[in-house]
């Protein structure tokens, strides 16, 4: 990672660290594969160092249900006995340094996942803060190479539930996004009439993807692969579950004609690398509140831009989560999206104003120090549930 001045100070501490706790009804409900989210929770964290600066950051939080209350507990608990009160050289020492007194309690809770989540959302944090100290937007502290032109990036509209997603897509044109991502995995009748209502309502260039959520075996991959071939399909994200075999990718890569996406259910850089590096894949997609913040997931962008493939950061949350998705997909450059979940939700729009403004499929960046958003928590006092 070269950031965006060779002297550029990453030394920081951390004074405190604030956790809040939101929660909206979803409106529809979000339904994947395996289950439904039936309302829209966040995880925010406010890291402020000695000076009085600070930061913001999203920790990862949709499944279970009750994840929510669970992180942000875990986040207040472990993280301030560890990265307060202390002068750290860089994120990625305050990375390394969680990651490793919490490989442990990892194994004794069960709970790894969670545990990275919480490392992940405070690293956001401190970028977050660094940048804003620096008064550099962070793509800019992030990569020396960009110049002062803030960088525009595409999205695309994802969580098109399987319940008529055709009238949200057309919403959805009228407001500017220019590529979509529907959920299949509900039956093979289902999906096929939900690809063709679609592709009759965007028309025939448009980009179009789908995320099966890790629906089926490679068998039935194979197959449903093979029958969704007709309609132009930019990818298939997680066809079979996160886990599966670098050698179950790479025949699903052979045996079916569409591009195979994954990464958000995915952590660690060697995990990444050898995703990245499998001949089965096209898309990489790390969550960058699940695992690795920007200390981690700069990296595996530049490593999947190295192995020639397209780097498109996923995100289903809120707006400090959906900001530093475009700031991680700034800093990596390359050809590719970022996701923005198509359904309403308050927590998103709210926190990220104003750097989400959506002109012909893209959001330019801006130049305001950090994030370049200051989350108004006042603005959604009503759905807050928990703070530390």
């Amino acid at each position: 990672m070269k950031t965006s001045d060779q002297n550029c100070n990453l030394e920081f501490d951390v004074d405190k660290i604030d956790v809040f706790v939101f929660r909206t009804p979803a409106d529809p409900p979000v339904q994947t594969s395996f289950g439904i989210m039936r309302d829209r929770p966040a995880v925010l964290l406010r890291v402020r160092d000695r000076d009085g600066a600070e930061g913001w950051g999203e920790i990862w939080c949709n499944f279970p249900v009750v994840g929510a209350e669970h992180r942000g507990r875990l986040a207040a608990t472990y993280l301030p006995p560890i990265a307060c009160g202390r002068r750290w050289a860089s994120p990625q020492a305050c990375m390394n340094e969680l990651t490793r007194q919490f490989a442990v309690l990892a194994i004794q809770s069960g709970e790894p996942g969670p545990l990275q989540q919480i490392v992940a959302g405070l690293d956001v944090a401190i970028w977050d803060l660094l940048a804003r100290k620096a008064g550099l937007p962070l793509w800019k502290l992030l990569d020396a190479e960009q110049g002062d032109e803030p960088p525009v990036i595409p999205v695309y509209a994802s969580g098109l539930n399987p319940t008529c997603p055709e009238k949200l897509v057309a919403q959805k044109l009228s407001e500017g996004y220019q590529a979509f991502k529907l959920k299949v995995g509900f039956g093979e009748g289902r999906d096929q009439a939900n690809l063709k209502a679609i592709r009759e309502v965007i028309g025939p260039h448009v980009p179009f993807m789908v995320d099966a959520n890790q629906a089926w075996t490679v068998e039935e991959a194979i197959l449903a692969g093979r029958s969704m071939a007709g309609y132009d399909l930019g990818w298939l994200e997680e066809p079979i579950r996160a886990d599966s075999s670098a050698s179950e990718w790479a025949r699903l890569g052979r045996e079916q004609p569409l591009k195979l996406a994954g990464g958000e259910n995915l952590s660690g850089t060697e995990q990444f690398v050898a995703f990245a590096e499998n001949p089965g894949i096209t898309v990489v997609q790390p969550d960058v509140g699940k695992w690795g913040g920007f200390s981690g997931c700069v990296m595996v962008g530049k490593a999947t831009l190295e192995r020639k493939k397209l780097f498109c950061p996923h995100w289903l949350g809120a707006g400090v989560g959906l900001a530093a998705s475009l700031h991680l997909k700034a800093a990596v450059g390359g050809p590719g999206y970022v996701e923005v979940d198509a359904n309403p939700n308050p927590l998103r729009d709210i926190f990220a104003a104003p750097v989400f403004q959506l002109k012909d499929g893209s959001v330019r960046l801006t130049n305001a120090p950090g994030l370049g958003i200051r989350p108004d928590v006042q603005a959604c006092r009503e759905l807050l549930v928990w703070q530390s």
